[in-house]
């Protein structure tokens, strides 16, 4: 499992960690019982503090995408469907959104925006 933390980034070492460990889980790359590394390695591996991987791990288990266990480590947790899509549907209303906003700056029309969107979803 590849994390990369970027220092110029905004957003906070805890929130990059939840966000990449997500991603990994909504594409399927990790499944329903794969072990994450211990937090005490992850901190090691990306050289940060161990506060803040437990921190990650506390908030991915908050929201449901991991489940932990004294002694034993912390495990994807099997994922309701409907989570998992609303969590999809979540992203790519951010995503929709920034991509609105930047074709308003550009003076892009609704219906040029619509055009676009169905050549990129229809391939």
């Amino acid at each position: 499992m590849d994390i990369i933390i970027s220092n110029s980034s905004g957003e906070p070492i805890y929130e990059q960690i939840c966000a990449q460990i997500k991603g990994l889980i909504l594409s399927g790359e990790l499944k329903e019982g794969d072990a994450l590394p211990s937090m005490r390695n992850l901190a090691l591996q990306l050289r940060i503090s161990i506060i803040t991987t437990k921190r990650a791990y506390e908030e991915l288990e908050r929201e449901g995408f991991i489940e932990s266990y004294t002694g034993k480590g912390s495990f994807v947790k099997a994922q309701n469907s409907e989570l998992l899509r609303e969590e999809n549907l979540r992203q790519t209303e951010e995503y929709l959104t920034k991509a609105c906003e930047k074709a308003r700056n550009a003076g892009v029309e609704l219906d040029e925006l619509i055009e676009i969107l169905t050549m990129i979803y229809g391939g």
